[in-house]
């Protein structure tokens, strides 16, 4: 049986913009478009030229190799001429291979916001779509605010619909743009309009108010539509767009969408997925979202002990696909619930090599079990359990020793009378029966000791050169003056690679300190160091 062709159209460098707290440049606009054509993804839509300098600098030339160049912009405005609209002509004259120009298709905005006629906003989208064609280019209109328009107005609104594939628009796209419309809802709507604009000429761009733009997306595609519009990650303003993450698996993975429909993703680049995803966290110095559908760190990790058992046995029971086909991996954690062949388990992805009658399994099954009960937690910090479950077994080279650390937070006015918090920590270790001290300044207490702690490894400095901290994150697990903390430290090197590690203890910068020392003792672990001394069987503190 022949599939249908769906298409796949990213907005991240436009609607990904909108996120709060990002603002990408024009180098990592070059990055992240690398990124979605990686994916395969058919239009890569760049941005707005002449809305900012970042976005028409970028439109300078053509950023995609094989997937199409977009460039959004507004139809022309009432009462000017095409020829006497600046920002339409920006759009017409940049790079770009296809213009996605957006167009009022609900009444009152209309008349209200763009303060013209019905009329005459149907002749502006016409002759707007009719001037991208004639420029070379491929015509789309986003028809903002569609489905509330549908609602107040259907007439209205399948007329605009119309005007645009009328004048030659290759997609008509039905935009949930305040994201309030639900899944049978969209189904409905996309399946009439359907009787007025072919669906191999529709497209769906959903935003994501209800948490369902994914589901919108797949409903409309249901209905119809054969274009989803949609962001890596789910950026976007407010609660975010419709997740391309999520929707290229489900489209790929799913016999509903795949017996029925192709896309121009192929099952390598499908299996490049959750890299990407994550990569693209990283370029915007976000944390990855552990929970994420197919691609987060949790997606395919399971904690009681019960299903862990099932899981050896056969994973296809507890998990909807196989995480491999999504470039991601399966977890089986390790925790207060755990029971023995979580562990195992845990221990062979680790490849700590040990028997499973080996005595030691049970001490250190006690030993997270003792620890969790304390407020410890390894579900989030693999390095920190590594090191644990090393140690327990006495397979842990010790790299360095810790004698000592001190820190001092002193409030002063500085040179030009600004006052101003200063941090700074001393260090006292030992490598190879050498004392050495360091010390560290920063704008913090922990700060100020991961600087002190790296400053001076000995032979070892060489190994933690690229070693930063990513992210870190405190929790106050009791309350009270004298509460128990718990501190997550996520580092990162220049290779890529991201582990986590724990600390607990009543003060807060003990708890960042032990977990600033397993990640620099991991990171040596995971390097070509050697050992200054034979394996250490303690438990670590």
């Amino acid at each position: 049986m022949s599939r249908e062709r769906l298409y796949l159209y990213d907005t991240t460098l436009r609607d990904g913009a909108q996120t709060p707290g990002v603002d990408f440049s024009v180098e990592d606009k070059i990055q992240i478009a690398g990124l979605i054509e990686r994916l395969g993804i058919d239009y890569v839509e760049g941005g707005w030229p002449g809305a900012n300098p970042t976005d028409t600098e970028f439109f300078a030339e053509k950023r995609t190799a094989r997937a199409r160049f977009a460039a959004f912009g507004m139809t022309k405005r009432a009462g000017r001429s095409l020829s006497n609209d600046p920002g339409l002509a920006t759009v017409l004259d940049s790079a770009a291979d296809t213009a996605c120009l957006v167009a009022k298709t609900w009444d009152f905005h209309v008349t209200v916001a763009l303060g013209t006629t019905l009329e005459e906003n149907l002749e502006a989208i016409a002759e707007s779509v009719e001037a991208v064609a004639a420029s070379g280019k491929e015509p789309m209109l986003d028809c903002e605010h569609f489905f509330d328009g549908y609602k107040a107005n259907r007439d209205y609104a399948l007329a605009c619909a119309r005007a645009a594939y009328d004048a030659g628009a290759r997609w008509v796209v039905l935009c949930d743009t305040n994201g309030g419309t639900l899944p049978e809802e969209v189904a409905a709507i996309v399946a009439d309009v359907a009787q007025v604009v072919p669906g191999d000429r529709l497209g769906i761009h959903a935003h994501d108010d209800t948490g369902n733009a994914v589901a919108n997306s797949l409903a409309a595609v249901r209905a119809g539509a054969r274009q989803i519009q949609g962001t890596l990650n789910g950026l976007g303003e407010r609660c975010g767009n419709a997740n391309l993450v999520s929707l290229i698996p489900t489209l790929k993975l799913k016999p509903a969408y795949a017996e029925a429909f192709e896309t121009g993703v192929d099952d390598d680049a499908l299996a490049h997925l959750t890299p990407i995803s994550r990569t693209f966290d990283e370029i915007l110095n976000r944390a990855p979202a552990r929970q994420a559908p197919y691609v987060g760190e949790a997606a395919f990790a399971t904690k009681a002990g019960l299903h862990a058992s099932a899981i050896l046995k056969d994973p296809t029971t507890y998990e909807h696909v196989a995480p491999e086909t999504v470039g991601n991996r399966r977890r089986v954690l390790v925790s207060d619930q755990a029971g023995r062949s979580n562990l195992l388990a845990e221990l062979d992805r680790l490849g700590i090599q040990v028997d499973r009658d080996d005595p030691g399994v049970g001490r250190l099954l006690d030993e997270v079990k003792r620890r969790e009960a304390d407020g410890w937690a390894y579900e989030a910090a693999d390095a920190s359990f590594d090191l644990l479950a090393r140690r327990t077994l006495g397979k842990v080279p010790e790299f360095f020793r810790v004698e000592s650390f001190r820190v001092l937070v002193e409030r002063r006015y500085n040179a030009v009378g600004e006052l101003v918090t200063v941090s700074e920590a001393t260090v006292k270790i030992t490598v190879d029966g050498e004392p050495l001290m360091s010390v560290g300044e920063g704008n913090g207490p922990v700060n100020a000791l991961d600087q002190a702690l790296r400053k001076d490894l000995g032979r070892f400095q060489r190994f933690i050169d690229d070693l930063e901290l990513a992210d870190y994150k405190v929790r106050i697990l009791n309350g009270g003056t004298g509460a128990t903390t718990r501190v997550l430290i996520e580092s990162r090197d220049a290779a890529g690679n991201r582990w986590s590690t724990v600390g607990v203890s009543p003060n807060i910068v003990d708890a960042s300190f032990q977990a600033l020392v397993d990640s620099v003792t991991w990171k040596l672990l995971k390097s070509d160091a050697a050992p200054a001394r034979a394996p250490a069987s303690a438990l670590a503190g």
